[in-house]
């Protein structure tokens, strides 16, 4: 079963993919998925974390399976045989996820998907990344760059690319960041600042930054936003439409937009373009947006 969802941009609106892992059900973002194949025998990797449940070769490229049932604690499939995998393309990695059943996919809104709370999911250790009813049926939509990069940590940002911005001289250039994920919102931050950015606000979701920009239109706030950086995947409102909003409005549209995501890949770039965005990075590469971010507030000089 090969994906091929092809959606105007900047609705936000996503397709989400709803499976089972034991008696509960989940949802991924389709934008991740490259295809969904039956259940593969795998080969086992000595000495790997154990939730890698080892690795197959479809077409003569190796991928690392994720058993879903052992992160998230749940039994284990009662018919092996009747499994799929789900392969996916994020930060520039292929990795296929064990699961049990595949319901459907579901056309929904941001605006309808509910950010959970710290009993559901903590900073540190939670991978829901929302939460969304359809049929009566609650999907927890998970967060799977948290789950690879908890069994392979260099997968995640690389903030050792920031040494080299190490003790620039400090820039008074507001700069707004746009993430839902506490942990990569702070790590973002954290680096931003050791790079010179330490004029920084941070938004939970587009939605909220939005209605900061509508502060400054209205004149509430000062109008000395130098650069936007925005994830894509967010509840509320994603950064495609945000994105969208600003490139759209006559007050706004000067504003540098980048986007930051772990979706970057050859569509999702021709979406950013059509909406506006001055660039487009995955989310690894921190070193490269202080560079990007550099480049525009350049630019604007």
């Amino acid at each position: 079963m090969e994906t091929n969802i092809l959606m105007e941009s900047g609705t936000n609106e996503l397709e989400v993919l709803e499976f089972t892992v034991g008696n509960n059900h989940y949802g991924i973002n389709v934008a991740k998925i490259k295809e969904i194949v039956p259940f593969h025998v795998v080969t086992p990797v000595p000495n790997s974390h154990p939730n890698v449940e080892g690795i197959f070769m479809p077409r003569d490229m190796m991928i690392t399976v994720v058993d879903l049932a052992k992160v998230i604690n749940a039994k284990p499939s009662p018919d092996i045989k009747k499994d799929m995998f789900i392969i996916t393309n994020f930060n520039q990695l292929n990795v296929a996820f064990h699961v049990h059943t595949v319901i459907g996919i579901h056309r929904v809104s941001w605006a309808d998907i509910i950010t959970p709370d710290s009993t559901v999911s903590s900073q540190d250790s939670g991978i829901a990344t929302g939460v969304v009813k359809i049929d009566n049926q609650l999907i927890i939509i998970l967060d799977f760059e948290k789950i690879v990069s908890d069994i392979s940590p260099e997968t995640g940002l690389k903030v050792s690319d920031i040494e080299e911005y190490e003790g620039r001289e400090r820039s008074q250039a507001h700069v707004i960041s746009v993430e839902d994920s506490p942990l990569l919102g702070a790590m973002i931050g954290n680096s931003l600042k050791k790079s010179g950015y330490v004029n920084l606000t941070r938004f939970a979701n587009g939605q909220e930054a939005w209605d900061y920009l509508q502060e400054v239109k209205s004149g509430a706030v000062p109008n000395d936003i130098a650069c936007i950086i925005t994830d894509i995947e967010m509840p509320q409102m994603d950064g495609h439409h945000l994105t969208k909003l600003i490139k759209t409005d006559e007050q706004l549209k000067n504003i540098p937009v980048i986007i930051f995501s772990s979706l970057i890949n050859e569509q999702m770039r021709a979406k950013g373009e059509l909406l506006g965005a001055n660039a487009q990075l995955s989310k690894p590469e921190i070193g490269q947006l202080v560079g990007e971010i550099d480049k525009l507030i350049n630019a604007q000089k």
